[in-house]
């Protein structure tokens, strides 16, 4: 069988070469030949596609990696450890006091002490201070310490039944750098030549190619002498050359510039705001509790240099800060805490479009319509309905007329004029600054239903601090989604798809 061994890169022409058994993995390959992960793929890739190689089997592993996080808790101890060593040795402490003791943020505090509530080993007494009724950890926080102690990284065929239930609560496959350990599913492939790589491999060695061969001619190899003795890689004149395109625009930033225009037609103004925000307006203004687990589902990226916004408008501040401690004027009874007032002024990446229509409502007409394109960030792991940086398209509607009925409206519009749907689902929803809230589905032709984002009637303990005192409608809608929808793609990722011949063939649909 005749091999046309021209066309074999010097990554398949060495693994031809170095491999005679069958069964061919990465991790022989790496061994061996020392080649990365990415080679690894693009090799077998290679061969597969020049059927010299077949696939024989394929196993799914699932592992559970420490992380960081999970080190800096193996080192010093869970939070929950910490504070109930902290309080037995110390008495009674409000939940500050053992944030500030411990250099532990609020929010992680309030989780830790409201896990240990649940199991009966602390309480809070009638001055809102946190102590202990009992000095041992709960089964639970055991298991979770012996996991944090084994460390590195754990097969998941190698836990028990309880330990896997507990470690399904201290890992994340997005997310994971704030969880004690990261999921990583691993496929193990096993290949095997076939009859056209085992003729490949004869041929080689009968015209005694190795794969060392000198690929392009440099300047420096000419000045230096270094081609002398070498064998070089022979070249196909028959190659096409290179095709002279005409320059396009991206369909995606063609679907963006869309959906401003209409918008703009129908009467909306446009508000921006600059990708790095205070926790003040990205959350506080927004009504989320700074201790409280639920600000956990906006996983941020924090600024290391500087650190802290300068400072926070007012009145706006002190009147946020009252809303979060007693509900200030809005018939609220607020969350009944001492408001940070350096922590609010952190400096993160936005995690939510929301954040333009916070800063916003003090500066908005009644009535009024807005809206804003927004880029925004969370560690998330990708895949092909999540990205870790994404845009979101936000707006607020203001008026004493309007309800949740328009609402509605506006997110069908959203749906079916700008996605493209044929099928849409409301689905009720929470949001700790919009009630009633509401998430909007839409069914897509491959993956089924996906939600396009987010929407309500903003509650008074957002508006009232920002002088507004009407009804204000507010959405967010992932504007990759809508494409994802518009341009009939099957994974997020194909619209930053460093394919350009994808990318064209997109443009002329």
């Amino acid at each position: 069988m005749d091999i046309d061994i021209k066309n074999l890169h010097p990554l398949e022409i060495k693994l031809l070469l170095n491999f005679a058994e069958d069964d061919i993995t990465a991790d022989k390959v790496n061994a061996s030949l020392g080649f990365e992960v990415g080679q690894c793929n693009q090799v077998f890739s290679w061969l597969s596609g020049k059927n010299l190689i077949v696939e024989k089997s394929r196993t799914l592993r699932t592992i559970y990696e420490l992380t960081d996080f999970g080190a800096e808790y193996q080192a010093k101890g869970t939070p929950a450890e910490r504070i109930l060593k902290l309080v037995s040795e110390k008495g009674a402490m409000t939940l500050p006091e053992i944030a500030q003791a411990l250099s532990l943020e609020n929010k992680d505090v309030g989780t830790a002490f409201g896990a240990l509530s649940k199991e009966g080993i602390m309480a809070m007494d009638g001055e809102k201070k946190a102590s202990v009724k009992k000095a041992e950890l709960s089964e639970t926080m055991k298991i979770t310490r012996a996991l944090l102690d084994r460390g590195g990284q754990i097969p998941e065929s190698d836990l028990s039944d309880a330990e896997k239930k507990v470690m399904g609560g201290i890992s994340k496959k997005r997310g994971a750098a704030a969880s004690p350990f990261k999921v990583v599913e691993r496929e193990d492939v096993v290949y095997g030549f076939t009859e056209a790589g085992i003729a490949a491999r004869a041929q080689l060695k009968a015209k005694g190619v190795t794969g060392e061969e000198i690929g392009v001619l440099t300047a420096d190899m000419l000045k230096k002498g270094d081609w002398k003795g070498k064998t070089f890689r022979s070249y196909n004149v028959k190659t096409p050359p290179t095709r002279v395109l005409m320059g396009r625009h991206n369909p995606y930033t063609v679907f963006l510039d869309g959906i401003k225009d209409k918008l703009v037609s129908l009467g909306f103004e446009e508000y921006d705001g600059p990708l790095v925000e205070a926790e003040f307006w990205n959350c506080d203004a927004l009504f989320m509790p700074q201790f409280h687990a639920a600000r956990d589902i906006h996983d941020v990226y924090h600024i290391k240099t500087p650190t802290m916004a300068k400072e926070i408008e007012q009145p706006y501040l002190d009147r946020v800060a009252e809303v979060h401690k007693n509900g200030w004027n809005t018939g609220s009874r607020g969350w009944g805490y001492e408001f940070d007032r350096n922590f609010t002024k952190r400096l993160i990446l936005r995690s939510q479009g929301t954040v333009l229509s916070a800063k916003q409502l003090h500066k908005a007409k009644i009535p009024g319509k807005y809206f804003g394109i927004a880029r925004c960030f969370r560690y998330d792991k990708v895949d092909a309905t999540h990205l870790s940086d994404f845009y979101q398209t936000e707006g607020i509607v203001l008026g004493e007329n309007v309800n949740m009925k328009t609402l509605l409206g506006l997110l069908k519009m959203f749906a079916v004029e700008f996605a493209g749907a044929t099928e849409v689902m409301y689905v009720p929803g929470y949001f700790p600054f919009t009630e009633p809230s509401v998430e909007i589905h839409v069914k897509h032709p491959v993956l089924g239903w996906i939600e396009l984002g987010g929407a309500g009637i903003f509650r008074p303990e957002v508006t009232k601090p920002m002088n507004v005192d009407v009804p204000v409608l507010a959405w967010g809608i992932g504007i990759d989604r809508m494409a994802l929808m518009s341009l009939e793609l099957n994974d997020l990722r194909e619209l930053f798809s460093p394919d350009i011949e994808n990318v064209r063939l997109r443009r002329g649909k």
